[in-house]
């Protein structure tokens, strides 16, 4: 089996009137064979730009054996290299096209891709989503919901209390503070302190989490677990925060992480330091939200999954054929 095209699919997946966090830009992948199967893979990262990356990155795969993930991985690095290893665009075009590759070969032998990752140890996944106000908060446990995230710089101390009073200990909660980079190490601090009291899952990137030894102070001056890695890519990306202990937590971008197996092998770093996985999930359409599902039903050190319940109303329509 050989490749013989790989196209790309920018999708604006946005909801009328919608900005910011709520815009959606989902780019999917199509690798061909010159056996009739394709495969469907997902990328994040700056869309536009990750988009033209993968049709860069196309032209040197043509002819390549799509079963051959790991060989064809070590090949697109070595051409992203003079862009930077751990770049997320780099990161991201690279994952589109790996995820292809599992999809491709999942269905030339009949297996689902977690069976191809070393088989699911759970048939359940956790998820959590996004509550802002008690309103939310409420309608998402009624669905089953146990975890809820909440946060960014406005205030998340009032929204941590408000929905701590609200739905009582038995919901795990989370803040994601989005790490801006005027936050410094000292307010994320204080913030982290006075948030120790409600017994968090995790505070995730309190810092600009490019700036590992903020990250790292943080880390040593707050009591709950630190979450961090979303805007990280591949195994060397990650690599200090791992190895140094800094977070509790690696949450690797499922559409731009460097791939499946690329998240693979970081599960299994974190595991050799009783780090658990929580993949992120905040701006990826519905590919790469079910790849996640495959690769976490496969970790003995899955955490959570991030899902943004009714971000876009067409979200699993556009996987119908």
């Amino acid at each position: 089996m050989k490749i013989t095209e790989i196209k790309t699919y920018l999708m604006h997946a946005n909801v009328a009137g919608s900005s910011g966090w709520k815009a959606r830009n989902w780019l999917f992948v199509k690798v061909f064979t010159d056996e009739g199967i394709y495969g469907v893979g997902e990328a994040s990262g700056w869309p536009r730009v990750v988009e033209t990356a993968i049709k860069d990155l196309s032209t040197i795969l043509v002819g390549d054996n799509p079963f051959e993930i790991e060989k064809i991985w070590q090949k697109m690095l070595l051409a992203m290299m003079g862009h930077g290893m751990t770049g997320i665009v780099g990161g991201g075009a690279m994952t589109g096209i790996e995820m292809a590759l599992w999809d491709i070969k999942g269905k030339a032998l009949g297996v689902p891709v977690y069976e191809l990752l070393g088989g699911k140890l759970r048939d359940r996944v956790r998820l959590y989503s996004h509550a802002h106000t008690p309103e939310r908060a409420h309608e998402l446990v009624d669905r089953g919901f146990g975890a809820l995230k909440t946060g960014g710089v406005s205030d998340p101390l009032s929204k941590v209390e408000m929905l701590r009073k609200e739905l009582g200990d038995e919901i795990d909660l989370m803040v994601d503070i989005h790490g801006p980079p005027w936050l410094t190490t000292a307010d994320a601090i204080r913030m982290g302190q006075a948030l120790e009291e409600y017994d968090l899952l995790f505070y995730e990137d309190p810092v600009a989490p490019e700036d590992i030894e903020a990250i790292a102070r943080v880390s040593a001056a707050v009591n709950l677990p630190i979450a961090a890695g979303e805007r990280h890519a591949n195994i060397w990306g990650t690599k200090e925060l791992i190895e140094r202990e800094i977070v509790d937590v690696i949450q690797p971008d499922t559409g731009r992480a460097g791939g499946l197996l690329q998240m693979k092998k970081m599960a299994a770093m974190a595991e050799a330091h009783y780090i658990t996985f929580a993949p992120h999930d905040g701006s990826l359409g519905p590919v790469a939200e079910m790849a996640a599902v495959h690769l976490c039903s496969t970790l003995p050190n899955f955490l959570i999954l991030e899902h943004l319940e009714d971000d876009v109303p067409q979200r699993y329509e556009v996987m119908e054929p």
